[in-house]
C-alpha cells in the first residue's frame, strides 16, 4: 500500500506572518486556535481514506483526537498530483497538513493484489515516461505502437540480409579474399552515396506535399532492397552489382525518412517540444532495433546446428517479416495526423466546408487523405489543379475570357484547360496564382474553385461540350463571367470564418505548402506597358 509522503519541518522553523492569522484573512477558522507568536509550524503529512471527490463535499473535513474530541480541517486549493498519487493540503487550526487523497494509505496492512497492482502501475509510468514525452497529441501511443511493430522485423530483417551478404563474399570461409571484398563493399557504398544526393535534389517540395505517399514508397522500396540484398548468397559473382542496386534503394529510403520525420515529429508536439519528441524518437527507435537485433539471433540460435537451414532461413521469413514490416509503416503513418496545409489537404477542408458547413479536424482530414501511391488527379470529373496554363494544352474560350476580365486587383484567376495526356483526359479548373498571392489569396482562390467545381458538376451535361470549345455563343460567355463573379463573392464572404475555424483547429494557415509545378506563377502587365 502507498504511504503520505511526511515533509519534514525545515530550519528554521515555517513561521506565518501574524496577519496572515487574523480572524479577517480566515473567517472559517475563528472557532480554531491561533498560536501565539513564535510557534513554530511543522508539516505533517497523513493520510485520508476519503476519495477526492468526497473531499469536494465540504469545507471542513471531520476527524477525531485521541480524546474522541471533533476536530475540524479546512481544505487548502492545492493538489499535488505525483507517480500517480493525488495529494492536498489541509489547514488543522495549528498546523499544515499534506494528505494522500486516493486512498493508499489509509491502513498499514499490505494487499498483494493492490501491492502488485501498484508496482506494475509504477512501472508503467516509468516505461512510458521513458519511451513518450511528456506533452504528445493523443494519437502518439498508436504511432509508436506501429513503429514498434516496424522497427522490430525491419531490424531482424536487416541483420538475416547483411549475414547473406558475408556469406556471398566468402566471409567465414577460407577462400575469402578480404582485398576484393573490402573493394566492392566500398563501390556499393559510394554509388549509393551518390544516388542518394541525386534522389534528394530531384523530390525537393515533395517530402512536404506528399509526405505520407512518398514515405510510404521508400519503405517499400527499401523491402525490396533487403530481397535484393538476399539474392547476393544465391548469385555470389553478381555481387557487386546486387548490392550497389540494393544500397541505392536503401540510401534514397534513408534520405526521404531523414527529410520527413522533422514534419512527422512536429505533429505530434504540443507545446513547441519538437526537441523532446525527436529525442523520444530516438530512444524508441534503439530499443525497438536492440529488439530486432534479438529476434535475428534467435532464429541463428535455434537454426545454428544446420548450415543448409540455416542459409535458406532468410528467404523463408523475408516474405512474413517484410508484410509486417510494411503493415506497421501504413498504420503508423495513418495515426500521423499534419496540421501544415497542402493543396490536397486544403481541398478536403473546402469540399467538407461547402457540403456540410464545417471544418474537418487533422485526424479526419488525414483519414480521407490516405496514402494512395497512385494519385487521385484526373480519377474524377472537372479536377482542379493550381499552377499555370500549359502551352501544349488546347485552351478553351472560357480561359480567354477569364485571362480578359485580369485586373491589377487580383491575385489569382481561374480558367479551363483541357489535358489530352495518357490517361488524363479532359477539362480541368486551374488556378493561376499571381506573383506575390499569399496564403490568403491561395485559400480564396480554391474555395472559389470548388464552388466553380460544385456548379458545373450539377449541370456537367450543358457545359460539356462548352468546356473544350474554342468558340461559344455571347450568352454563354455572359453566364461564365456571371459564375465566375457569384463564386468570388461567396469565397470572399466565407473567407473569415472558414480562417477562424481553421485556426481554432491548428491548422497552419499563415503558409501553404505547394509542389514545384503549384508554384509557378505568373505577372500582370498593364496596358501601358
Amino acid at each position: 500500500m502507498q504511504s503520505s509522503p511526511q515533509i519534514p519541518s525545515v530550519s528554521p522553523a515555517l513561521r506565518f506572518p501574524r496577519k496572515f492569522l487574523l480572524p479577517n484573512a480566515f473567517p472559517l477558522l475563528k472557532s480554531c486556535a491561533i498560536p501565539a507568536q513564535g510557534k513554530t509550524f511543522v508539516f505533517k503529512a497523513s493520510s485520508l481514506s476519503n476519495s477526492l471527490k468526497t473531499s469536494h463535499t465540504s469545507d471542513f473535513q471531520q476527524f477525531f483526537d485521541n480524546e474522541g474530541q471533533s476536530l475540524s480541517k479546512k481544505r487548502l486549493p492545492v493538489v499535488i498530483k505525483k507517480d500517480g498519487r493525488v495529494s492536498r493540503f489541509f489547514w488543522n487550526g495549528n498546523c499544515l497538513e499534506l494528505i494522500t487523497l486516493d486512498g493508499g494509505a489509509a491502513k498499514f496492512s499490505f494487499n498483494f493484489e493492490d501491492g502488485l497492482r501498484q508496482l506494475l502501475r509504477i512501472c508503467g509510468s516509468g516505461v512510458r515516461g521513458f519511451f513518450i514525452p511528456k506533452q504528445a497529441h493523443g494519437n502518439y501511443i498508436d504511432y509508436v505502437k506501429w513503429k514498434f511493430l516496424h522497427r522490430v522485423f525491419s531490424s531482424a530483417l536487416q541483420v538475416l540480409a547483411t549475414q547473406a551478404m558475408f556469406r556471398a563474399i566468402g566471409v567465414g570461409y577460407a577462400r575469402s579474399l578480404p582485398s576484393a571484398a573490402a573493394l566492392n563493399w566500398v563501390l556499393k557504398d559510394g554509388l549509393g552515396r551518390l544516388s542518394r544526393c541525386i534522389y534528394t535534389a530531384s523530390v525537393g517540395s515533395a517530402f512536404d506535399t506528399n509526405l505520407k505517399r512518398v514515405r510510404f514508397a521508400t519503405s517499400i522500396l527499401f523491402s525490396l532492397s533487403i530481397g535484393i540484398e538476399l539474392m547476393t548468397q544465391v548469385f555470389p559473382h553478381c555481387f557487386l552489382l546486387l548490392a550497389s542496386v540494393a544500397n541505392v534503394a536503401k540510401q534514397i529510403s534513408l534520405a526521404c525518412y531523414l527529410a520527413t520525420s522533422s514534419a512527422v515529429h512536429r505533429s505530434f508536439a504540443i507545446a513547441d517540444n519538437l526537441g523532446e519528441v525527436s529525442a523520444k524518437a530516438q530512444i524508441q527507435t534503439v530499443c525497438f532495433d536492440n529488439l530486432g537485433l534479438l529476434l535475428a539471433a534467435l532464429l541463428n540460435l535455434i537454426c545454428k546446428h544446420s548450415q543448409r537451414l540455416q542459409a535458406g532461413l532468410p528467404f523463408f521469413v523475408y516474405p512474413i517479416f517484410s508484410a509486417i514490416d510494411l503493415y506497421g509503416i501504413y498504420q503508423s503513418l495513418k495515426h500521423v495526423h499534419l496540421q501544415t496545409l497542402t493543396k490536397e489537404r486544403l481541398e478536403i477542408i473546402l469540399n467538407t466546408w461547402i457540403q456540410f458547413g464545417y471544418v474537418p479536424s487533422p485526424a479526419e482530414v488525414s483519414a480521407k487523405e490516405g496514402i494512395n501511391l497512385l494519385e487521385n488527379a484526373g480519377k474524377e470529373p472537372l479536377p482542379i489543379r493550381i499552377g499555370c496554363l500549359d502551352a501544349k494544352s488546347q485552351i478553351p474560350m472560357l480561359t480567354l475570357l477569364a485571362i480578359e476580365s485580369l485586373s491589377s486587383d487580383d491575385f489569382y484567376f481561374i480558367c479551363i484547360e483541357t489535358c489530352r495526356r495518357m490517361t488524363k483526359t479532359g477539362p480541368r479548373i486551374l488556378l493561376c496564382l499571381r506573383e506575390g498571392a499569399g496564403a490568403v489569396d491561395i485559400i480564396k482562390g480554391l474555395l472559389q474553385a470548388c464552388y466553380i467545381q460544385k456548379s458545373l458538376h450539377l449541370t456537367i451535361s450543358r457545359w460539356e461540350d462548352v468546356l473544350k470549345a474554342c468558340d461559344i455563343s455571347d450568352s454563354l460567355g455572359m453566364e461564365w463571367l456571371k459564375m465566375i463573379g457569384d463564386s468570388k463573392h461567396r469565397a470572399q464572404g466565407d473567407l473569415t470564418l472558414l480562417r477562424e475555424q481553421m485556426l481554432g483547429l491548428r491548422w497552419a494557415v499563415n503558409n501553404i505548402l505547394l509542389s514545384t509545378r503549384e508554384q509557378v506563377r505568373y505577372n500582370f502587365v498593364g496596358e501601358d506597358a
